[in-house]
């Protein structure tokens, strides 16, 4: 195991730390599936949504980290066995990445990666799924984790992929606010400080109080910051 004081392990720990920061994971969108029939294993991802929610909010240190672990423990297997919903496979990306973060150390890249694979997997299967979240969180794990050779980090593909979350949501809370946020990270302030607005009016989403609340305070720093 590498030292503290070694280069790679300041590096990942690093990304551990800003990987799906409380930023990252408070833009996460629950798919609404009125007017919808939900598919076999739909019903099992609220719950889950929930208990992630209050996790990720709520709870801090050790206890957080467990809780994560539990919640990925459990949408692994809904995921293995419903292999082909795109909603089911958005949500173990999401849960695994705040996994990732609340570990934190060597171990986040691992789970990252993971996340990484089952998001791009839920967009195959439906690109315009959950309201963009997968391309949220794929995106931001992008923008956030360090480049080859230690991890996958790709600021061009972080553009790539937040932009056609955009497309499929232009109005979303958190497709503007991760978009801008990459801006910002690019020095692309004029821009950022456009879709940062933007996503202070994005309209709210049902069930998600709690996300859009913290959500919100996200994107008033960031406006603050670019001002």
């Amino acid at each position: 195991m590498l030292p503290s004081s070694h280069p790679s392990f300041r590096v990942i720990s690093r990304c551990c730390r800003v990987l799906l920061s409380g930023g990252m994971a408070l833009g996460i969108t629950l798919a609404g599936m009125t007017g919808v029939h939900a598919a076999p294993g739909d019903d099992d991802i609220f719950p889950l949504s929930k208990r992630w929610a209050q996790i990720n909010y709520q709870v801090s240190g050790d206890a957080q980290e467990k809780g994560m672990e539990a919640l990925g423990k459990e949408v692994r297997a809904l995921a293995d066995q419903y292999p082909d919903n795109a909603h089911v496979l958005t949500w173990e990306g999401i849960i695994l990445a705040s996994w990732a973060k609340a570990r934190g150390g060597l171990g986040a890249l691992d789970l990252a990666k993971e996340a990484k694979a089952t998001l791009e997997k839920a967009i195959s299967l439906d690109p315009k799924g959950d309201n963009a979240s997968a391309y949220v969180t794929l995106g931001a794990l992008y923008d956030k984790a360090p480049g080859w050779p230690v991890g996958f980090g790709d600021d061009e593909k972080a553009g790539e992929v937040l932009r056609k979350g955009l497309e499929v949501n232009p109005t979303g809370m958190d497709t503007n606010y991760y978009y801008a946020d990459y801006l910002a990270s690019e020095g692309r302030d004029e821009e950022a400080l456009k879709h940062a607005r933007l996503a202070q009016d994005g309209p709210p989403r049902p069930n998600r109080e709690l996300a859009d609340q913290e959500l919100q305070k996200e994107i008033a720093a960031l406006i603050k910051r670019l001002q």
